[in-house]
């Protein structure tokens, strides 16, 4: 089915902002931001019960769980650029530099959320993969203090190198300072034995439990903290300890391995198909399946338990009972669903990620809504917590109601790469290609979303190209 739509410009809500927290000691609370890159919601709070994830379970029991929140771009520099400045933008990697560049040409530009709470006294603090590059900087190993992807953004922005040497290793690093080269010379998946410092994310987790240290003596400012964990990002690397929570677990069956027979955002897996695999492919070698898919069940426990290390130190330091806490994925990741390994499609399962937000004071805990809420939401939300006004420009729209009263209603949601566009209400997603094509998948009454209904469902397609061509006039994607 074609639609007649010509080229899309993504754009946004105002802003619709909750009241702030009118509490005097709301404005002094901190915010601590948990970012994981490629973390879809394979975890036990998230209804995936054979995934060894207490930590993040523990957390979510102590707020509010999103079980429909969507990324605005199924990669991890444009997906990140929406979470830090809360505003749609463009839709590649190079997303946060091409705003640094234009900032750096005198370009009048919104405001970054971090630079925002600087401005508003606080210590901003970054560790690890919070923008594109573990560390945020530029140049050959991304460790050039003359390019910034964040200018005027952090207080202090780290990223521990250890035996990777630089920022560019630690991002693909396998154990014991393993860097890629040539990714086909690099095994997509490994279990090394050792402590969690063997790999790049435990040098994160060991950096900001010093930081909070350091932070929590420094009691008369408030901090905004964000940690970013690379894991479990390609390749799939992990201490063997979390290897043994699945070794002899026979994993669910994959939902709808089939490639879709109509136009869509599928690919071929390039990122995944790249590394050593030792001649074998996962959509055709089911046991090369289920070892993939236990190695990246072992980066999310590596994960969950660099999340309770931080958890920990959190409450060590007297520091829990003021602290807003976020957790975040940066977008889903296919794990052979429609016969595809990695992200970077339009599909539910490229767009779906974690988001689990607690804060002092939350009467609702534990509950998980299902409203459809965007990354673009998470800068409004937490200028509501902290009762700072915020910027008048933002895109998204507080979740302060939603974690409230968790049964309320959310809004659409909008994604993007450069060949399409798609919105996706409580039952459907749209998917409308710049040349025409158009996909409808509806997720309704038991519904895996697996079969593209556009020509049956006229009407639900000009309604919601309808919602998508509204949404995107009232504020087009920043360009730069």
């Amino acid at each position: 089915m074609k639609l007649s739509c010509g080229v899309i410009l993504m754009a946004g809500l105002l802003c619709l902002g909750a009241a702030p927290l009118v509490a005097e000691n709301a404005k002094k609370l901190n915010v601590l931001l948990i970012c994981i890159d490629d973390l879809r919601p394979e975890l036990a709070c998230f209804g995936k019960m054979y995934i060894h994830s207490p930590n993040i379970d523990k957390l979510a029991s102590q707020g509010t769980i999103f079980s429909r929140h969507y990324v605005q771009a199924p990669t991890c520099g444009a997906s990140r650029y929406a979470l830090l400045t809360g505003h749609y933008g463009p839709e590649d990697n190079e997303a946060i530099f091409q705003r640094a560049n234009a900032l750096g040409k005198g370009e009048d530009l919104p405001v970054s959320m971090p630079a925002w709470f600087r401005q508003k006294g606080y210590t901003t603090v970054s560790i690890g993969k919070v923008s594109h590059h573990p560390g945020g900087r530029g140049g050959n190993n991304w460790d050039d203090d003359a390019q910034k992807e964040m200018p005027n953004s952090w207080s202090r922005h780290l990223n521990p190198n250890g035996d990777w040497q630089n920022p560019k290793g630690t991002m693909h690093g396998l154990a014991h300072g393993e860097v890629r080269g040539k990714a086909d010379a690099m095994a997509v998946y490994q279990s090394a034995e050792g402590e969690d410092t063997i790999y790049p994310d435990g040098l994160v987790t060991e950096t900001a439990l010093e930081q909070l240290s350091v932070l929590s003596s420094e009691s008369s400012k408030p901090f905004f903290l964000a940690v970013g964990f690379v894991k479990p990002h390609l390749p799939l690397g992990a201490p063997a300890k979390y290897m043994e929570y699945y070794k002899d677990m026979k994993l669910p069956k994959i939902n709808h391995p089939e490639k879709p027979d109509w136009v869509s955002t599928w690919h071929a897996s390039s990122e995944f198909m790249k590394y050593n695999r030792w001649g074998r492919d996962p959509n055709t070698d089911s046991d090369f399946a289920e070892l993939v898919r236990k190695h990246y069940a072992a980066c999310v426990s590596y994960a969950d338990a660099q999340v309770g290390r931080i958890l920990a130190q959190l409450e060590a330091k007297g520091l829990k009972q003021n602290t807003i806490v976020v957790l975040w994925g940066d977008h889903g990741w296919h794990l052979g669903e429609r016969g595809i390994w990695g992200k970077h499609a339009l599909f539910e399962e490229s767009l779906l990620s974690p988001l689990i937000v607690t804060y002092p004071g939350q009467v609702e805990l534990g509950k998980s809504s299902e409203a459809v809420v965007e990354t673009i939401d998470i800068f409004p939300t937490l200028c509501n917590l902290t009762g700072l006004d915020m910027p008048a420009d933002l895109h998204g729209e507080s979740l302060l109601p939603l974690l409230e009263n968790p049964k309320a209603s959310g809004h659409v949601a909008i994604a993007y790469k450069k060949s399409a566009k798609t919105i996706r209400d409580q039952r459907y997603r749209l998917v409308v290609h710049d040349k025409g094509e158009v996909e409808l998948y509806d997720f309704e009454n038991g519904q895996l979303g697996t079969e593209n209904v556009a020509s049956s469902h006229p009407e639900v397609v000009e309604r919601l190209s309808n919602q998508l061509i509204n949404r995107i006039a009232q504020h087009p994607q920043d360009k730069y």
